[in-house]
C-alpha cells in the first residue's frame, strides 16, 4: 500500500455511476416487482452500501477507511431499458474514496444482474465511471459530460 501518513486529513468525497441494460420484459419485471428473488432496487441499494464499506477487503492495495456517508441510488430508465446506479461516498481521511464509490456502483449493478439472471442472460453492465472527486491535495476532479 502507498504510505499516506504525511498527507493532511481532509474531507473527501466521490461520485460514480453505471448502468445495466436488459430486455423490456426484464425491465418490466423489476419495475413491477415480480421477480422470484424479490424487490431488486432496495436489495441492490443495500448491496452497494455494504460493498462501499468493504472495499478494502475486496481491492488488495486499497486503504481501509472510516466512511462518514454512503448513498446509493438505483433508478429505472425505460430508455435503456434498464437501471442506472449512482454512488456517493464521503469521509474525512488522508486518502480519497473513489474506489469505494466505484465498488458501490459495481456491486449494486452485479446484484441487479444476479436477481434478474433467471429471466434474462443478455443483460449488459456498462459505463461504470468516476464522475467526481472532491478534496485532497490534488484537488477536485469532475469528468466531462
Amino acid at each position: 500500500m502507498v504510505d499516506v501518513g504525511d498527507k493532511p486529513i481532509s474531507v473527501r468525497s466521490a461520485f460514480a455511476s453505471g448502468s445495466i441494460r436488459m430486455e423490456v420484459d426484464t425491465y418490466k419485471a423489476i419495475r413491477d416487482n415480480t421477480l422470484k428473488k424479490g424487490d431488486v432496487i432496495p436489495v441492490a441499494r443495500l448491496a452497494g452500501i455494504q460493498a462501499a464499506k468493504r472495499t478494502a477487503e475486496l481491492v488488495p492495495l486499497c486503504h481501509p477507511l472510516a466512511l462518514s456517508g454512503v448513498e446509493v441510488r438505483v433508478s429505472l430508465d425505460e430508455s435503456l431499458p434498464g437501471c442506472r446506479v449512482e454512488g456517493f461516498v464521503r469521509t474525512t481521511a488522508q486518502t480519497g474514496v473513489e474506489m469505494e464509490a466505484l465498488t458501490a456502483v459495481s456491486v449494486a449493478l452485479l446484484t441487479i444482474y444476479d436477481m434478474a439472471k433467471a429471466v434474462d442472460r443478455t443483460m449488459v453492465i456498462s459505463d461504470i465511471v468516476l464522475r467526481e472527486k472532491r478534496g485532497g491535495t490534488r484537488g477536485d476532479f469532475i469528468s466531462g459530460p
